[in-house]
């Protein structure tokens, strides 16, 4: 369903999307900091971290965690190939700006959107949970999900992500 505004009144947002679990992703580019190359020997593991946290990075000096997107979205973990990226954002945690790595596939593009093109995410059918989604947005024959950044990578999200392999020993 298409949200109401006028194309006078709409509010216009960039968008930096991305690859993660075969989908492309967004989010406002302004909660974006920056983009590194992913150099696996750059991560280090944290013990007893919830199963997105891939380790952490050091980025001039700030200790970063590093979250697998697709495991945070419950699909399996990240192939690191060539293209893979840490999408460096800002999260608002308590009301506090955190910064975080999001390990993706692979960066796409950016896109001008206004709020009259970002239509409501259904509430099934994505491989993100609805609740995770600000919305989607129209790219040629297929959509962007777009996320809700902070809803993803909050404290209660992370910890109780679960791997993929782990939700099907529980369940299995």
């Amino acid at each position: 369903m298409r949200r109401e505004n006028t194309p006078a009144t709409a509010v216009r947002t960039d968008y930096l999307t991305f690859f993660a679990a075969g989908e492309e992703l967004g989010v406002p580019i302004l909660r974006v900091r920056e983009i590194l190359g992913l150099d696996p020997t750059a991560l280090t593991r944290v013990p007893s971290a919830p199963a997105c946290v891939r380790g952490v990075i050091n980025l001039r000096g700030s200790v970063v965690p590093v979250i697998d997107l697709a495991v945070q979205l419950g699909q399996p973990a990240c192939v690191v190939s060539k293209l893979t990226c840490v999408v460096v954002v800002e999260v608002a945690v308590e009301g506090v700006l955190t910064v975080m790595g999001l390990m993706v596939d692979a960066v796409n593009q950016t896109m001008e959107l206004g709020t009259d093109e970002v239509d409501t995410a259904p509430s099934f059918g994505t491989i993100a949970r609805a609740e995770y989604l600000h919305g989607m947005a129209n790219a040629g024959k297929k959509f962007v999900l777009l996320l809700d950044i902070d809803r993803v990578l909050s404290p209660d999200e992370l910890h109780g992500a679960r791997g993929v392999h782990e939700a099907e020993a529980i369940d299995g």
